[in-house]
């Protein structure tokens, strides 16, 4: 009915990754069935909204799934299309090279950067804005009756309240710290073409991003720091490194406005003892400057928490299941082979050497505010890591024999050997509030050192962006 040059494409599903999804010769039967009906093109579907199995988030590998478009390719002779957790044009080209697909199917990517295809066309791959799968602005809000957007830009489906901004006059901005915040606003501002510089105390830029990144599954982070660095460079930002800004340095400078994106400090709860050796805060073990040992007890049960379980369920990083296909596959018990219908085999996940416990003061469910659509993946690993979790405690003491507390109208200690701390934020703003004071330009305030909440890098970047088209 719609003629012979209207191009029609089916989204077949490969693989349900349910229990008694379809059999690989159904699947087959449904391809050839599709060719017979004039189908032009078959697109990849990967698992249904009820597969317990992970297969958009930034844990699953790149490009995890196209082995089985591979498969499908030899059965018909139609055009097929790879997807998921294809985020860049050199995998792309790869696999559409490998013959493992005739075209590659990508979505929020193109939020992340609009102008992917562009750049790659152009040789200028460095420059994309890669997308981390987080789904935090995207799919999370989806399911939330929200806007759809992304983490890393949040200018996606709102670019009409951006298209009316104009910039007046250029101006000299100093940035004080370089987290995704001061970043972001940097970024866009330079683009906007004002001068900009930036002062980060520390070695390298990236902020809390670089301590995301060093969790397994959450290795994608790092594009976000790369996509920040090459823009530095491309847009001529003035970047200086190890350079700490005091109230005296700000009484030499000399600039239009000044933007603190000063970022957060661990909170750092009551706790009887909290000096003792087995004590390391989150970003001391994240960092690799302390390490823990076999039993280890974490206090605060928020993302970060989760991410700590994570770190510490690995005894090498590298061995991380987000980089490495064959571990991933196993882990959630993803058969290649297609023996079973649904493509279901069962679980083998990686085996965690250390014992670990989790506890959290509230009643609450674990993980209650992690992502809509990827809570229940963090939640089931660390069920398979065998995290043991306690909610309603009340720290009462630390000592030699490890972590006092008292549960369920009980007291009990925990005889571990290392005690994390993961109970939130505070923001680092104390020289906001100086230079307030001590200057008559501008001062803005974004970020965690504006609210320290859950560390939120979406609301963080959102904030750069916005204030960079409001100056």
């Amino acid at each position: 009915k719609c003629g012979s040059d209207f191009i029609l494409i089916f989204r077949l599903s490969m693989l349900d990754l349910v229990k008694d999804g379809l059999s690989f010769e159904e699947v087959i039967k449904l391809a050839k069935l599709l060719e017979q009906h004039k189908v032009d093109i078959i697109n990849t579907g990967i698992g249904w909204h009820e597969a317990r199995i992970p297969t958009i988030a930034t844990m699953v590998p790149r490009a995890a799934f196209t082995w089985i478009t591979e498969r499908i390719k030899k059965e018909v002779n139609l055009p097929v299309v790879a997807t998921n957790r294809i985020n860049n044009p050199i995998d792309a080209n790869e696999i559409i090279k490998s013959g493992q697909a005739d075209m590659v199917s990508m979505a929020r990517p193109f939020l992340a950067d609009p102008e992917i295809v562009n750049k790659s066309k152009e040789g200028k791959a460095h420059l994309i804005n890669t997308c981390i799968a987080c789904n935090q602005a995207c799919l999370d809000h989806i399911f939330k009756n929200k806007i759809a957007s992304c983490l890393v830009n949040p200018k996606a489906c709102h670019e009409t309240e951006f298209d009316k901004i104009k910039k007046t006059t250029t101006k000299n901005l100093a940035v004080i710290g370089s987290g995704p915040a001061g970043l972001s606003f940097a970024i866009e501002a330079a683009k906007r073409g004002h001068k900009v510089t930036i002062f980060e105390k520390n070695a390298e830029i990236g902020g809390q991003f670089n301590l995301a990144s060093k969790i397994p599954g959450k290795e994608e982070f790092n594009e976000t720091v790369r996509f920040f660095k090459e823009s530095i460079k491309e847009y001529g930002i003035n970047l200086k490194l190890n350079t700490l800004v005091d109230r005296e340095s700000l009484n030499s400078m000399n600039y239009d406005e000044y933007i603190f994106s000063s970022g957060i400090k661990p909170r750092i709860p009551k706790i009887e003892g909290l000096n003792h050796s087995k004590v390391i805060s989150y970003p001391e073990l994240i960092s690799g400057k302390k390490v823990a040992g076999n039993s280890v007890a974490i206090i605060g049960a928020g993302g970060i928490g989760f991410d700590v379980c994570e770190y510490l369920s690995y005894t090498d990083l590298n061995k991380s299941s987000s980089l490495h296909l064959d571990d991933f596959l196993n882990e959630w018990g993803i058969d290649v082979e297609f023996k079973q219908r649904g493509a279901l085999k069962e679980r083998t996940p990686s085996h965690n050497s250390r014992k670990l416990t989790l506890l959290q003061r509230k009643n609450d469910k674990f993980g209650k505010n992690l992502g809509k659509t990827t809570g229940w993946i963090h939640r089931q690993t660390l069920k398979d890591k065998s995290v043991e979790l306690i909610g309603g405690v009340e720290y009462k003491k630390i000592d030699d024999e490890g972590l006092h507390i008292h549960v369920n109208q009980q007291d009990r200690i925990l005889k571990v050997d290392s005690i994390i701390i993961c109970a939130g934020q505070v923001s680092e703003n104390e020289l906001y509030h100086k230079a307030r004071e001590i200057l008559k330009e501008p001062c803005h305030l974004i970020g965690g050192a504006l609210l320290a909440q859950e560390i939120d890098a979406k609301r963080a970047i959102d904030q750069g962006v916005r204030l960079a088209n409001s100056i």
